[in-house]
Formats: C-alpha cells, sequence, structure tokens
C-alpha cells in the first residue's frame, strides 16, 4: 500500500499508478473550501479529494469501495482515531 499526496501542490484530485508489488495506492489531493449542506443548510467545509487504485488481482474493488467508507468515516471525524 502507498499514499500519494500532490495536494500540498494544489492538485485537488489525480489517480496514482500502483507501484509493484504493492497491491493499492492512495491518492490524497489538496483541501479546499467549497459549499456543502449541513442540516438542509447552506455551509462552506474544506473538502479533500481521495482516489484509490488497486489491483484487482489483490483488492476487489468492493473491498477497496469498504475501506474508502471506512477512511472517510475516519477523517470527517478524526478523534475516532484515538478513543
Amino acid at each position: 500500500f502507498s499514499i500519494s499526496n500532490l495536494g500540498m501542490f494544489g492538485i485537488k484530485a489525480f489517480s496514482s499508478i500502483i507501484n509493484e508489488p504493492q497491491g493499492a495506492i492512495l491518492s490524497v489531493g489538496a483541501g479546499e473550501q467549497r459549499p456543502v449542506v449541513k442540516n438542509g443548510q447552506l455551509a462552506v467545509a474544506t473538502v479533500m479529494t481521495v482516489t484509490l487504485t488497486c489491483d484487482h488481482r489483490v483488492v476487489d474493488g468492493a473491498v477497496g469501495a469498504r475501506w474508502l467508507a471506512a477512511f472517510k468515516a475516519l477523517i470527517e471525524d478524526p478523534i475516532t482515531m484515538i478513543v
């Protein structure tokens, strides 16, 4: 597993190529303020785009999607990582 971060260069979203012999790579884009709807109200939030590239010989797409859902939950509420 690798992590590639181009967000520090202002890149919003990108897809990475898997490095052998790894099975997946997470591409991390820049956080930026975007309009979002929270509790039915328009608000501004910092949003980051991540992309997961999986080698389907190693990681099934459904497993990768579940991993991204778990990652999203942790990033949105980071206190849960230390509790």
